[in-house]
């Protein structure tokens, strides 16, 4: 259903170039074909009974992608879709408060063995919660997720939960982007890639200015706690 989405934003986009940009393109034959797919999803990519989409087309697993899907546009933060959603997925990836991509014993995927927490999508965890406005929720799993840094304040691929210790490959940029996109949002800050430059807020370049994010009561660890408020 993630892939599906993500046709869907890239025609949307392709949509706003002509619309926003005006640059040349069929762009009746992409509203249609941005319609279209958004219709597909919409029947076959939602569970009704359960109030979720799911990970793919007939299944009754989930995917923690799913979480994105407000924040490409494909559906508004307060359709009961998204909220329903956002529910399912902590409450049936989660593992120690943490999520999982997918349960792996029941996709698959092509790989052996078990996989840790995926800590880019308890970013996004955190990212829907705050679009919900659960914010309380959003910071407290923010705040853990700080926690997770290690000695010089990065993170990895994923996390063990049960042995606590890093997982994957280390340093990760996803989870370290991650990291800042759920710092902008809990801050309050536009998260919008396309948005104009007038449009968005620039304050956060002031700071990162002083040492960066050098706490020297932490013995020199990276921390991220200006880039938000509680």
């Amino acid at each position: 259903t993630h892939s599906k989405v993500m046709a869907w934003a890239g025609v949307d986009r392709a949509v706003r170039s002509v619309e926003d940009q005006r640059l040349d393109g069929p762009v009746g034959r992409w509203r249609g074909l941005r319609d279209e797919i958004h219709h597909d999803v919409c029947a076959n990519g939602f569970d009704l009974e359960r109030n979720t989409f799911t990970q793919s087309y007939g299944s009754d697993e989930l995917d923690a992608a799913l979480l994105l899907i407000p924040r490409v546009g494909f559906l508004p933060w307060d359709d009961p879709r998204v909220a329903g959603t956002v529910d399912a997925v902590q409450a049936g990836l989660s593992e120690d408060g943490l999520v999982l991509r997918y349960r792996p014993e029941k996709t698959d995927d092509g790989l052996p063995g078990s996989e840790g927490v995926f800590l880019a999508c308890s970013f996004w965890l955190a990212d829907a919660l705050a679009g919900l406005g659960r914010t309380r929720q959003a910071t407290d799993l923010f705040e853990r997720l700080l926690g997770l840094r290690n000695d010089v304040g990065l993170l990895s691929e994923e996390y063990d939960a049960a042995n606590h210790r890093h997982l994957g490959n280390t340093p990760q940029a996803y989870s370290m982007v991650g990291l800042i996109n759920t710092a902008r949002q809990l801050r309050g800050a536009r998260t919008t890639t396309s948005a104009y430059p007038q449009d968005q807020d620039l304050s956060l370049a002031s700071d990162l200015a002083y040492p960066p994010g050098v706490d020297p009561g932490r013995k020199g660890q990276p921390t991220y706690g200006h880039l938000y408020s509680r």
